[in-house]
Order: structure tokens, then C-alpha cells, then sequence
């Protein structure tokens, strides 16, 4: 089916687009792009972290602003006392656990991030629960992700222009 070709995949948008994605009504973990079919349920964006609040070992919430909106991130911080994670060994817990730590240690005013995750909806607005964060260094990467985006809105995502 067309509508479930991106499904569970990372899909490269700009804020503006990601600030318009709507949950489907049959399914509120999956969210849809503008006029589109498409079912999405994961987003990666790219951007200069503008702000950040961190609540120890519960989360952290921070912006990445990428010069068309700001999208809201959070990174959960409380694996060890989740009873979520309670079913799952101890080990691999811990794991995710200093994981997460390590990508919070990243999430700095200013820095320029790669932020992966989930898309999930949070008080009426779409954020992105985050599951990976990279540093970028590479002086090109903001205009790369950029003409990325354009280009798979074009070719994939078939957004109007």
C-alpha cells in the first residue's frame, strides 16, 4: 500500500512540514503530511538546539530550531525506574539507560544536532521523542539537510510547492 511506504522509516522533513504533520484518526501514533496519504511515525531533523530543560533522571526537553520553526524534543532519562523497562533484563536496561545519558551530554544551547525518533503527539502539538542525537561538525551539514529535505518533499513525499 502507498500510504504505509514510509512507515517506521526516519523520514527527513524541515520544521515547517513537521509542525504540520496531523495524527490520523484511526491511529494516533501515526501522523499524515498535509494533503498526503502517507502514514508516518518516525521523523529526523536537523538544527541548532535553542532550548533545553532537564529534569534529572526523568527527561530532557529541547528545541532544534532549523531556520523554518522549532521542533519540541524529549529524551527520556528514567529507564532505570520505568516500570516499562521492568520486563526487560536488567543489563539491557542499563544500556539504554547510559545511552540516553550520553545524548542528553550532547544536547547543548547552540550545538548543531542530528536528532532522530519517534513523532508522538504531546498537549495538541507533535514533538519528537528522541532516540538517537549526533553532533554534526561538518560546517555543510545544515544546507545538505536542507536540500535533502526539499528534494525527498519533491520526489517522495510529494508535497505541493
Amino acid at each position: 500500500m502507498a500510504s504505509d511506504a514510509l512507515y517506521n522509516t526516519h523520514v527527513k522533513l524541515l520544521a515547517i512540514d513537521f509542525l504540520s504533520l496531523t495524527p490520523t484518526p484511526s491511529n494516533p501514533l501515526t501522523f499524515t503530511l498535509s494533503s498526503t496519504l502517507l502514514l508516518l511515525t518516525r521523523a529526523e531533523t536537523l538544527g541548532v538546539v535553542t532550548t533545553r530543560e532537564l529534569k534529572p533522571d526523568r527527561f530532557l526537553k529541547f528545541s532544534v530550531d532549523d531556520g523554518t520553526g522549532i521542533i519540541p524534543c524529549i529524551l527520556w532519562l528514567n529507564h532505570l525506574t520505568s516500570p516499562y523497562f521492568s520486563r526487560r533484563s536488567p543489563s539491557d536496561v542499563r544500556l539504554i539507560a547510559d545511552a540516553a545519558a550520553q545524548f542528553a551530554s550532547r544536547v547543548q544551547l547552540g550545538a548543531v544536532l542530528r536528532v532522530r525518533g519517534r513523532i508522538t503527539g504531546y498537549r495538541g502539538s507533535v514533538q519528537i521523542t528522541v532516540s538517537d542525537v549526533v553532533a554534526e561538525r561538518d560546517p555543510n551539514a545544515e544546507v545538505l539537510h536542507w536540500l535533502q529535505c526539499i528534494k525527498l518533499a519533491r520526489k517522495c513525499y510529494h508535497l505541493p510547492q
